[in-house]
């Protein structure tokens, strides 16, 4: 396993993270999350050595072996067979049947290793590239965006792959959905540190957003209370009988630490704009066909309506026609067969990988904004630009400069710009990171027309898709269910050919096996009840304690400015005001000394909770080595 100690990566001014650390225990699968740019892959290629690093400590077993899944496929060979054997040694060259023996597994045949790479989908060219990590046999898997360009099918037998793997995966993947799916633990990026938390990405964002909503109540209290004390030693520094308190006070002062406000990551936040229709059915198709060679159509007779507010989702491999249909609907291609029928008041705005590409290169991304409808304010020009995140100067960057997740924005900018009642989206979550394809979703949702979309998302089909046109079993055809329907009622005939193969004993497993690892779970539970408890009761104090100590500080600021308001009294004997200042002293010193003492108990239930919470991960960390040595002897 892996270990970073305080690691610190900047490019120039731009810092990605700052004593950073993390510990991979065995058999954990991360999954990696955070914004484009955060410095994900690039915490990657310091893992892999493929890059160094300003401060800290890469710790990485001796023997250990890391292997990746890239982004990018790039083939050298022209046979399956050549490309796999070059991952192979020179002492290792006649062991050929180690890469046949995981080919086999991965769903190709005998005849397909003498095929050329290049002429295999996008799905059967990651695992020529699987093929050659596992002939290494790592212990770990770094998975850079896996999904980028896998059809649907692909991304079930990954999903299956990296489930039965043996060993520790981390993963970064802007599909939320198949994240989820795959790994126990979640760990994210962002404001240049690391957290990592057992359970899903809704569960590990919605404690970090229970950690911010802490810190900032903290961080404001403790400016209230800063503003306090500077305003109490200001009033008493100069009076004798609260000279002392005055200097305990800043002493106090002087000790705060001081806690930054939390930076803001922008999001995309918007809706689509809505072009108001009487119509029921926005879109009728009749027995629609098409083909670039007239022998062999992509597809044909297909027929369906699309009803007002329905989202209808095209899918199935790539290569098949699914986007060539959407550009049929849209008019983009002539017409061969059937008929499109809309209603008068349709009004469509089409995001498609091709409208992406006709970007003009020379516009700034205003410009662009505004090509799409002219008679818009520059101010609503400039909202929308914000809106998908390009606020003030950066909306006058040029689209040359930008990268393909940010055209994708400028694009969604545009369909925004578009008055409109039926959208039509070619893969509009390419490029987008997780944060941003939750917005589009939303958007979607909440956009009162119809939708059709073509999609590898399993999420985006089981969250939007009302109805179908599946392309399998050599066509394609009209669906009218959500897609859970369509597993439960008819399923991907290719689903048998393409499961990954188990390794031994990974199912099955002995009754003493079980009994075994039941066992240990319970110890597990047993001996980190007390610290889950500890860490319980300490945090709860610590929030009464603070409740106590603020009204505390309210009592001391309320004497304090009450002996101010005596001593400006006109008509208020002296007598009076000296009795009056003397109680108010007292209350001072009392309140002062409470706060003191209620200091000091809130530090020793931190010290308490810190101790806590490392004795709960040390039980967890040895529980998970004693897990896994069971797991290797089954």
């Amino acid at each position: 396993m892996i270990q970073l100690t305080n690691l610190s990566k900047s490019y120039g001014a731009q810092t990605l993270f700052k004593d950073l650390n993390l510990k991979v225990l065995p058999n954990q699968k991360i999954g990696f999350i955070g914004r484009n740019g955060a410095g994900k892959s690039t915490l990657f290629k310091i893992i892999l050595q493929e890059e160094g690093y300003d401060d800290g400590e890469l710790s990485i077993p001796k023997n250990y072996k890391i292997g990746t899944l890239k982004q990018h496929l790039h083939f050298t060979e022209d046979t399956v067979a050549k490309e796999c054997a070059l991952v192979l040694g020179e002492d290792e060259q006649y062991d050929f049947y180690k890469i046949e023996k995981i080919l086999f597994g991965l769903g190709f045949s005998a005849q397909d290793l003498e095929k050329d790479p290049l002429s295999f989908s996008g799905g059967y060219q990651i695992r020529i590239n699987l093929a050659k990590l596992l002939a290494t046999q790592p212990h770990m898997l770094l998975l850079d965006e896996p999904t980028n360009y896998l059809d649907i099918l692909s991304l079930r037998w990954l999903r299956g792959f990296i489930r039965e793997f043996k060993g520790e995966v981390i993963l970064i993947t802007h599909d939320r959905d198949f994240m989820d799916s795959v790994t126990t633990h979640t760990m994210g990026l962002q404001r240049k540190g690391i957290q990592i938390l057992e359970g899903d990405t809704k569960k590990y964002l919605s404690t970090l957003a229970m950690y911010d909503e802490t810190y900032e109540k903290t961080r404001q209290n403790q400016e209230k209370k800063r503003k306090e004390l500077e305003e109490f030693v200001a009033r008493n520094r100069a009076r004798a009988s609260t000279a002392a308190l005055a200097q305990s006070k800043q002493k106090a002062l002087d000790k705060m630490e001081d806690m930054d406000s939390l930076e803001e990551e922008s999001n995309l936040s918007f809706g689509f704009n809505y072009h108001d229709t009487p119509a029921k059915v926005l879109l009728r198709a009749e027995d629609l066909g098409f083909g670039y060679d007239e022998n062999a159509p992509l597809f044909k007779e297909i027929s369906f309506a699309l009803e007002h507010g329905k989202c209808l989702a095209i899918i199935g491999k790539n290569g098949k026609g699914k986007s060539t249909l959407l550009n049929y609907i849209s008019g983009e291609l002539q017409q061969q067969q059937g008929e499109i029928t809309m209603h008068p008041a349709t009004r469509m705005a089409h995001f498609g990988q091709t409208n992406i590409e006709r970007l003009n290169l020379k516009n700034s991304i205003v410009e662009e904004v505004n090509s799409a409808v002219k008679n818009m304010s520059i101010s609503q020009i400039r909202s929308i630009c914000g809106m998908m995140m390009f606020s003030g100067e950066s909306a006058d960057k040029k689209i040359a400069v930008l990268s393909g997740g940010e055209r994708s924005r400028v694009m969604l900018g545009k369909i925004i710009a578009t008055p409109s009642n039926l959208l039509l989206l070619d893969e509009p979550t390419n490029h987008l990171d997780m944060y941003s394809i939750d917005a589009l979703c939303e958007a979607i949702e909440k956009f009162e027309g119809s939708t059709i979309m073509v999609t590898h998302s399993e999420m985006l089909l089981r969250r939007l898709a009302d109805a179908l046109i599946i392309f399998h079993q050599g066509g394609a055809e009209y669906f009218d269910g959500n897609y859970d329907d369509f597993l439960t009622k008819i399923g991907w005939e290719e689903e048998g050919a393409i499961k990954p193969k188990k390794e031994k004993n990974s199912s099955n497993y002995s009754k003493e096996y079980k009994k075994k690892r039941a066992a240990l779970i319970q110890e597990r539970s047993k001996r980190g009840k007390s610290f889950k408890k500890e860490i319980d009761l300490c945090e709860k104090e610590i929030i009464l304690l603070e409740e106590k100590l603020e009204e505390e500080n309210e009592r001391l600021i309320q004497a304090s400015n009450s002996a101010d308001n005596q001593n400006r009294g006109l008509n208020v004997s002296r007598k009076a005001i000296q009795a009056s200042n003397s109680a108010d002293n007292a209350v001072m010193i009392e309140s002062a000394q409470n706060s003191a003492k209620l200091n000091a108990e809130i530090e020793v239930y931190f010290e308490r909770l810190e101790a806590a919470s490392e004795k709960l991960s040390a039980v967890e960390e040895t529980y998970a080595e004693l897990l896994d040595a069971l797991e290797q002897g089954v």
